[in-house]
């Protein structure tokens, strides 16, 4: 059982059961308040409709625009979560629905990159950010780049502008946000240009056999250098860096703050930590590199200029993991406060980007609890933008850069324990639900992955419900694989604030940037 208070309700179909919901002013409530009746759902989707009416199109500028990513969390993960919550909210869970699910507006996104019919997060992400469809594995250039190319004057002609480079060059402040490593794709994305997402850190370059005959002094900048040495108007506007990915920027004999057995992985003798502080002071003084949640609390707007936040070597810890972290870290939905209270600042408005990107990671590892809780905590951190912000003036994008073979299956019954064993509803009303048997009479459970390392050559004993909702419990999957793929199903967008009604219908990935360089008011290239 995970550390999270959690209340199932074992339930039939006729029973009675009480729902509501918090949403945000615009939005319909479908859901039933207080018991249910016959009338009662009926009378909700009335509700609905007359709410719906009333939504009117917002047609004028953003001044700010915050691009949520799930990385990963594809429809069946938000189906999931929205039950899991309100689970653990004490209710059957079905009716409930994740903040993000009551925005106006709605699409589907069509996730393909340019040689990928099943995508990795590099060119996904680069679609989003930039507008046009990337090759696998690479970052914000376009698909004539070859795979390892690794001289900076071709990889400066290849690149493409994304909409992080061009707010910044509308005077507008940035920043990114993950709890992935900063370096990782979807949020480099946003700010570097490369041709393998890999090059992390000046070692993977250098042990690349693509620049093994290109001088040191002509290779591409790794993802961490580049995020230092951004251009000044770049480097003037991104305000906020908060993600992991500490051992990117340390010398490789550099003691880790939090873990000081631990080094960098750096190679070129440089501290980037210690860069990005002095090169930002030359801005504004009192720039600050933190790496636990002390520094964290401490760093405000009035004090801190330029803040990059780096709370692990690399990736933050699971949410459901996050409590036990020894030097502490902040939430998603922390760091999506913090990042809005510095952007803010700047009366022109600002672009954000962020990222959950242990959704994705524990769906590799075939662990829904955990990918279930992050996506949890991603939608508390939309919840957090949207509240801080003014709806009439921001945009906020919620969407997924691609799927997982994650699956919701059996005949379970309402209420039942999204994270146990399949129990379907009783054929004699009252009766309790049974666990539903499989052709080799064994208990299965409604959550499962199409491959990964869930799979077993053989079922030999019968599952149990106290095993399944164990937080280490691995999903079974049908086809053996160390790490779970991704899928190649559309993802959905839901949208909020001006010019969101453009978010319609089944979209190309790459036009979520077209719709928020429409929303600045950007002029045509």
């Amino acid at each position: 059982m995970h550390r999270f208070t959690r209340k199932f309700i074992a339930c039939s179909v006729a029973a009675t059961m009480a729902v509501s919901g918090s949403l945000p002013a615009f939005a319909a409530e479908p859901v039933v308040k207080g018991p249910e009746t016959v009338d009662s759902w009926y009378k909700a989707g009335e509700d609905f409709i007359v709410a719906s009416n009333k939504i009117k199109n917002k047609q004028g500028k953003a001044k700010n625009v915050i691009l949520f990513v799930g990385d990963g969390m594809g429809i069946s993960t938000v189906t999931a979560a929205r039950i899991l919550d309100g689970q653990m909210k004490g209710k059957p869970g079905e009716e409930n629905r994740l903040f993000f699910e009551t925005f106006p507006h709605l699409a589907l996104s069509k996730t393909y990159s340019w040689d990928q019919q099943t995508s990795d997060s590099a060119p996904t992400m680069t679609a989003m950010v930039t507008g046009y469809k990337g090759r696998e594995g690479q970052l914000s250039v376009n698909h004539t780049t070859t795979r390892g190319e690794c001289r900076a004057s071709v990889i400066t002609q290849k690149s493409l502008p994304t909409i992080l480079e061009e707010a910044a060059a509308a005077g507008k402040s940035t920043g990114v946000v993950s709890t992935a490593r900063i370096t990782h794709a979807t949020p480099a994305a946003t700010f570097s240009h490369t041709s393998v997402r890999d090059w992390e850190n000046d070692a993977n370059i250098t042990n690349a056999a693509s620049c093994a005959d290109v001088p040191a002094n002509e290779r591409v900048k790794d993802i961490a250098a580049q995020l230092i040495e951004l251009s000044p108007t770049v480097r003037s506007s991104l305000k906020v860096v908060l993600g992991g990915g500490r051992s990117n920027f340390l010398r490789n004999d550099q003691a880790d703050p939090e873990n000081t057995s631990s080094k960098g992985a750096r190679r070129d003798g440089r501290d980037l930590t210690a860069e990005w502080v002095s090169t930002r002071n030359q801005i504004a003084t009192g720039s600050k590199f933190v790496f636990d949640k002390t520094g964290f609390n401490a760093a405000t707007p009035a004090n801190t200029p330029f803040l990059l936040g780096l709370f692990e070597r690399s990736h933050l810890q699971y949410e459901a993991d996050r409590a036990n972290d020894t030097a502490g870290e902040p939430s998603l939905s922390e760091m999506t406060a913090k990042s809005i209270q510095m952007l803010q600042q700047n009366k022109k408005g600002f672009f954000l980007h962020v990222e959950g990107g242990r959704i994705d990671h524990a769906h590799h590892a075939g662990n829904a609890q955990r990918a279930l809780i992050d996506a949890i905590e991603f939608a508390k951190a939309v919840k957090t933008a949207y509240e801080m912000t003014d709806p009439k003036n921001t945009l906020i994008l919620v969407t997924a850069d691609h799927s997982h073979t994650f699956t919701i299956a059996g005949y379970p019954h309402r209420g039942n324990d999204i994270l146990g064993l399949v129990k379907e509803v009783p054929n004699v009303d009252g009766e309790q639900p049974e666990a539903a048997l499989a052709s080799d009479n064994m208990p299965f459970t409604t959550l499962g992955y199409a491959n990964g390392p869930g799979a077993a050559a053989a079922r030999t004993a019968p599952l149990t419900s106290a095993q399944v909702t164990q937080l280490n419990y691995l999903q079974e999957a049908t086809v053996p694989l160390g790490s779970e793929t991704h899928a190649g199903e559309e993802v959905a967008i839901y949208a909020s604030g001006p010019k969101s009604h453009l978010v319609k219908g089944t979209m190309e990935q790459n036009w979520i940037y077209h719709v928020m360089r429409n929303a600045f008011g950007f002029k045509k290239k």
